[in-house]
Order: C-alpha cells, then sequence, then structure tokens
C-alpha cells in the first residue's frame, strides 16, 4: 500500500494544513502523488463544515473559519490528535459509507487498546463514550470527496480544553457533551498516534 505517513510534532495552523490537503488531492487526480495520511494537531480554531447553521454558535464573538468538508463546526486545538487523510477511492471501492466503517472502526480499536470502551452511532456521527453515566463525544469525523478522492479526517481528544466547547454547540448536537480521554481514563496516551497509524492502515487493507 503506497500512502506516505507524515507525524507533525509541532502544531500545524489549520489553514496551513487544509492548503497542503488539497494540493495533496490534484497530485493524486494527476497520478504524481501518493496518498497521505497526516497526524497533527492545530492551535485553537473553531471550524464550520458546510451543514452549519448560525444557530450554533452560542459565543458570537468568537472566530469561525468556513470549510467545505462535511458536518457542523467543531473546535481543534492543543490535546487533541487530528488525522487527516488523502485517500483515492478509484483504487478501493467507491463506497463512502465503508470508509467511515473503517475510521469508526480504527478508533474504536485504538481507544480498547487502552481498555476504553466506545461506540459508533448511527444517528450522530462520531465516536462516544459513557463517562459519568452519561454518553459524551470523544472523537469527530469529517470528510469531503473529490472526484472519489476522501479527504479531511477526524479528531480525538486526549486532554483537550473542554471550555471551549460551550461556545458552540459542537456538531451540532444540542443533548450530548464533549469530553476527553484523560477525563474518562488518566493514564499515559504518548503512543496513541502509533496506535491509529498501525491500526487505520490495517483496516484500510481489508
Amino acid at each position: 500500500m503506497n500512502i506516505e505517513i507524515k507525524n507533525s510534532k509541532k502544531p500545524v495552523k489549520y489553514r496551513d494544513a487544509i492548503r497542503i490537503l488539497e494540493r495533496r488531492i490534484e497530485k493524486i487526480i494527476e497520478n504524481k502523488d501518493k496518498e497521505l495520511i497526516w497526524l497533527l494537531e492545530h492551535p485553537s480554531i473553531y471550524t464550520a463544515g458546510t451543514t452549519y447553521n448560525q444557530n450554533e454558535i452560542l459565543d458570537k464573538s468568537i472566530k469561525l473559519y468556513k470549510t467545505n468538508r462535511g458536518g457542523k463546526i467543531t473546535y481543534h486545538g492543543p490535546g487533541q490528535v487530528i488525522c487527516y487523510f488523502v485517500l483515492d477511492l478509484n483504487k478501493r471501492k467507491k463506497d463512502i459509507r465503508k470508509l467511515i466503517n473503517i475510521i469508526e472502526k480504527t478508533i474504536i480499536q485504538t481507544l480498547n487498546e487502552y481498555k476504553i470502551k466506545c461506540s459508533a452511532d448511527r444517528k450522530n456521527i462520531g465516536i462516544w463514550v459513557k463517562h459519568k453515566k452519561k454518553i459524551k463525544k470523544i472523537s469527530a469525523i469529517g470528510i469531503r470527496v473529490k472526484k472519489w478522492i476522501a479527504y479531511h479526517g477526524f479528531s480525538i481528544n486526549i486532554q483537550t480544553n473542554l471550555k471551549y466547547y460551550k461556545k458552540i454547540i459542537p456538531c451540532g448536537i444540542k443533548d450530548k457533551e464533549v469530553t476527553n480521554l484523560n477525563l474518562v481514563k488518566k493514564q499515559s496516551y504518548k503512543n496513541l498516534r502509533k496506535k491509529i497509524i498501525q491500526n487505520f492502515i490495517n483496516n484500510l487493507k481489508n
């Protein structure tokens, strides 16, 4: 499987990351570059997908960066790992639902390795955990497809400051909260990125 793996140690600005993804898409369309899986972290930013509504912004003073990914408003920032990808579905099954299933399976497998039980939800995209007797979101997923090349990715909250989510309705879901791994189970997550890559690659092969 000819996929480039990038793992950025320093935070990458959201706009810069998206520009890199979009350039990679064009190169793949022209058969001039490899597919990509890229692990990174962003400085604090709120991003809005193509289906967001203004009433999902609770604090009108926040700056919102509008994107072309699917979904609603979410927050990215320190303590959150992002997994971006550019995957050519022309070389695989042209099946978006299957790709989402692969992503969900990858996140669930990875968190299971840390003894964290979690699950997908057909009504509310993302991965969810039970914490303090409530079902809370631990991972968000957002995908865009151009000429059957899928890109954008998913995020997992490790020690993200949850106060930032109070300023929005995260992913448009009013009745469920967001959490992070440190609150669910206090332990070391330093190998999380490596496990995400291993599981993602293995699941893409199947």
